[in-house]
């Protein structure tokens, strides 16, 4: 129950006081007398009012130089008073009143209804401040509360990024060992029982590797960890890659998997490749998934151009079992699959299409569905591009395919992970490439320094040194010596937004995350070094 309000009222004489308390009776207050100015001023000391109604002609102390004393008070210093004097009507007194601080005047004899009017007056706007003062406490006890709130959140968003990044090394770098390895092990002679257990060690692995990433993918979205890049690509090579990836998968299910380019889309755009092949993995993979006969074709179609931004929309098209009405609605939620059965029959997250949803409003677009249950279903998605007038980079060799201009490239490639070294020294020899090895960031500088050359694979956890300061040394050395800076390729298990800053800092040029395609990894040495000449 909240405090009444205190009004002081001030009078040498008893009577006077005891007979402005009758006038005010009534009044939800709590009065405090006091028969001198020092009285006064002791009350005030140690008590908060709503209001003093003081006398002026007072022995000793009087009333102005009360008010001039209780200013003085810090809690005093707005309060509001009524002086009582049978001298109000004076010009002088009324001038010294106010110069005091007074706000009121009222003169002896007193009338009741003018009193009770002006102290009503008086009480409300105390009670509306008080009012306000206890709105103001509550929003800043809120605020404080919201302050904690959002400071624990923060704190949690960090211990998961570091639970992510920690996550996401520990997990891909054993995983980059098996999917590599796989990978180089299907290029040597197996007899057809050997190839057959080898499909199946690829095709776990790299199922693995899709929940892995969905699920990695989803936290850095919701932790606001996902960066979407803007570089220099070729379009139509990256679509071509992903029905060259999936290929084999349409063929064991007896279906055409094709695509179809507007001519009007230009080939070299800048933008980030990897998302949108992601999402398009993802989409032509459900086709797939769900269509038992017929095909699945990707479409890339222009939609409008303003200046240099393109609009593009990708489509993918099936001839699948389709989707109803009501399930097309939870299709791109969180953990959602048009059925609950589909998750025991054909597996997967049901994060795919929530991660693509993302990804697409992260890229200024826009994703849907059009699909009728038995008819097949179109998924697309929208984006924006920029568009420029570049020479299309050309495709690279494959894995197993020696290239001539390879052969004069040195490739300085620092990872302390054997197995992860192995993989990549051995998909770069295959495509005609040198390679010198490091195990850690001190080997990897002392190294650049004797074999100059072309690029540096760059792993960014390693001992004694790790890979920025190797890159921020190899850096400085360049600077000092007038040398033409390599480019450096950060490869490393660790994906978040935070890692890539932190490699383009130290001076990085790209950044590749494991498990890395092989084909992947030799365009991007090769863009590396064709960038650099």
């Amino acid at each position: 129950m909240a405090e009444r309000p205190r009004i002081l009222i001030v009078d040498d004489k008893l009577e006077n006081l005891i007979s402005l308390e009758t006038v005010m009776e009534g009044f939800e207050v709590d009065f405090v007398r006091a028969l001198s100015g020092n009285e006064a001023l002791a009350k005030a000391l140690n008590n908060n009012f709503a209001l003093a109604i003081i006398d002026i002609q007072m022995p000793g102390m009087d009333g102005f130089e009360t008010v001039e004393l209780l200013r003085q008070i810090k809690h005093c210093e707005i309060l509001p008073v009524i002086f009582v004097s049978a001298i109000y009507k004076e010009e002088f007194y009324i001038i010294k009143g106010i110069e005091t601080g007074a706000v009121d005047f009222i003169s002896k004899p007193i009338d009741s209804r003018i009193l009770r009017g002006k102290v009503k007056v008086f009480l409300d706007l105390y009670n509306q401040s008080r009012e306000l003062k206890s709105l103001l406490e509550e929003k800043q006890l809120l605020n404080e509360e919201l302050t904690l709130a959002k400071d624990k959140a923060e704190s949690a968003v960090r211990a998961k990024s570091l639970f992510l990044a920690n996550m996401s090394h520990e997990i891909r770098t054993p995983m980059n060992g098996i999917v590599g390895m796989a990978d180089l092990l299907g290029q040597t002679n197996l007899d057809a029982e050997q190839r057959d257990y080898l499909n199946i060690i690829q095709i776990s692995g790299k199922h693995l590797l899709a929940i892995i990433s969905d699920i990695l993918d989803f936290s850095k979205i919701e932790s606001f960890q996902v960066e979407i890049e803007q570089i220099v690509f070729n379009l139509r090579f990256e679509m071509q890659e992903v029905i060259h990836l999936l290929k084999t998968s349409a063929t064991e299910k007896k279906l055409d998997l094709e695509m179809e380019f507007d001519d009007k889309v230009p080939e070299t755009v800048i933008g980030d490749p990897l998302r949108i092949k992601q999402i398009l993995t993802n989409l032509i993979n459900n086709a797939i998934k769900f269509t038992t006969k017929g095909k699945v074709q990707l479409s890339i179609e222009f939609i409008s151009q303003i200046e240099q931004e393109l609009t593009l929309k990708f489509s993918v098209t099936d001839t699948g079992i389709g989707i109803s009405q009501e399930a097309q609605s939870r299709l791109f939620k969180s953990f959602s699959q048009a059925d609950a059965s589909m998750t025991r029959k054909f597996g997967g997250t049901g994060l795919g299409l929530a991660i693509s949803k993302s990804l697409c409003e992260l890229m200024n677009g826009t994703i849907g569905v059009e699909s009728q249950l038995g008819a097949g279903s179109t998924f697309w998605f929208t984006i924006k591009l920029i568009t420029l007038n570049t020479p299309a980079y050309q495709q690279s060799t494959s894995l197993n395919q020696e290239n001539e201009q390879f052969k004069n490239w040195n490739i300085l490639l620092a990872d302390d992970n054997k197995i992860n070294q192995k993989v990549a020294a051995t998909i770069l020899q295959k495509a005609g490439m040198q390679v010198i090895l490091a195990s850690n960031g001190q080997e990897a500088i002392d190294r650049y320094i004797i074999h100059q050359p072309n690029a540096v694979i760059m792993d960014i956890q390693m001992p004694e040194m790790d890979g920025l300061e190797a890159t921020r040394q190899i850096r400085k050395y360049e600077l000092q010596n007038h040398i033409h800076a390599v480019p450096i390729i950060a490869m490393t298990a660790n994906t978040t937004v935070d890692d890539k800053k932190a490699c383009w800092e130290v001076g990085m040029n790209h950044f590749i995350t494991k498990p890395f395609d092989g084909k992947y990894l030799i365009n991007i040495v090769e863009r590396a070094i064709k960038e650099n000449q």
